[in-house]
């Protein structure tokens, strides 16, 4: 028996989620589905974390342990054939024994895409946020370097299962808008995120870059760690997994 290292990207507009539930579809389910045909066993999937219904991922992590006698190649190959068109395997690779998708990761990063403007794009109605208001990319920045170093974040998540802290570290928050474009892109990386708290966050952000809420009332909504002091969490479909990160 042989560790799988593997790498998913995922357009989860179709899916209620990446972990399994009975009555739905899901990530793991159809990916569960297809090891199924291919070892005509189940075979369990231990992700990196979960991603909310409509999240998408660009780099979603996942480990399994199967009897395969032919190059990782090969199984990625059998895999995508077996896939439906929006999950595709991108990358698979032996690891150690010790190795574990969800443990063993030191840093997740997330993106989250807003299109500001007054006029909606069909085309990108399934990726981004579209957010009428003008957004001053400055106050975005501000508030989000309140974020960096080590923080309690309960105002804007809770604690996953089996990690029952709230307190996590950022290194990582930046804007960019694009050089002028109505396309707003928000990057975040850390050591992990509690669940919702990446929307819950940009939902929260986009009060203080529509001037409803300053920086400081912001800094404030953080400390108070009130989880109903957070703004309403941005729609799902702006959101995507960019990479899990792990030890060299």
């Amino acid at each position: 028996m042989l560790k799988f290292k593997t790498v998913v990207e995922y357009d989860g507009t179709n899916y209620h989620g990446w972990q399994f539930q009975p009555n739905a579809v899901t990530i793991q389910g159809e990916i569960e589905k297809a090891l199924e045909k291919l070892f005509h066993t189940r075979i369990p999937v231990y992700g990196a974390g979960r991603t909310d219904s409509g999240v998408h991922a660009h780099g979603q992590v996942m480990h399994i342990v199967v009897s395969w006698n032919h190059p990782s190649e090969n199984l990625k190959r059998a895999l995508n054939t077996l896939l439906p068109d929006d999950i595709c395997i991108k990358d698979v690779s032996e690891v150690r024994d010790d190795f574990h998708a969800r443990h063993s990761a030191i840093s997740k990063t997330y993106r989250y895409q807003i299109f500001n403007h007054r006029l909606r794009s069909p085309l990108k109605r399934l990726y981004s946020w579209q957010v009428s208001q003008k957004l001053d990319l400055d106050e975005l920045q501000a508030a989000s370097n309140i974020l960096l170093g080590v923080h309690d974040f309960a105002t804007f998540g809770t604690a996953t299962s089996g990690t029952p802290s709230t307190t996590r570290e950022i290194f990582e928050a930046k804007w960019h808008d694009g050089k002028g474009s109505p396309n707003l892109t928000f990057t975040i990386s850390g050591s992990g995120f509690l669940r919702f708290m990446v929307r819950s966050l940009v939902g929260t952000l986009v009060r203080v870059g529509s001037c409803k809420i300053s920086v400081q009332d912001f800094g404030a909504i953080l400390e108070s760690r009130d989880r109903s002091k957070s703004g309403p969490a941005a729609p799902s479909q702006g959101l995507s997994l960019v990479s899990v990160e792990y030890p060299k």
